[in-house]
């Protein structure tokens, strides 16, 4: 009896994980390189800094180390008086997370007053659009 609830265990479990990798995105998936909302404005938590403007903050889907991939297309703007650089992290319901500097070198000098900067954020193993999203941009001093 023991080895039959065993058997109907094991059953189980690889019927549920067949359906997840069978069912893929919830609805239709993104064509490649067209730029899309990466989720409803309701679904993104937002937390920005008051010396920058999010001027945007896009999806879309490109091939990335041989596969479809979701990359994050993000643009800010300084709207201080003083040269800035930003740290932007981007937290996914899945518990994936992408993020960097903006400038990511200091080399060319930082974001100045009125100007605008922006990066490409690639998601490693992610073909669907998240459903939420947690937005954190911050200045970090030099």
């Amino acid at each position: 009896m023991k080895r039959f609830q065993r058997v109907a265990l094991y059953l189980g479990i690889l019927t549920a994980l067949a359906s997840l990798v069978v069912a893929g995105c919830a609805g239709p998936k993104p064509k490649p390189g067209e730029v899309f909302p990466c989720t409803a404005d309701s679904k993104i938590e937002k937390s920005i800094a008051p010396e920058a403007e999010l001027v945007d903050f896009s999806c879309m889907m490109k091939t990335w180390e041989g596969s479809d991939t979701l990359h994050f297309n993000l643009a800010l703007k300084n709207v201080s008086d003083r040269p800035q650089r930003f740290k932007v992290n981007i937290f996914l319901d899945n518990g994936k997370a992408v993020g960097g500097l903006i400038p990511q070198k200091t080399k060319d000098g930082l974001v100045g007053p009125g100007q605008t900067a922006s990066f490409v954020y690639p998601v490693g193993n992610m073909a669907c659009p998240p459903k939420s999203i947690e937005l954190m941009i911050k200045t970090i001093r030099e």
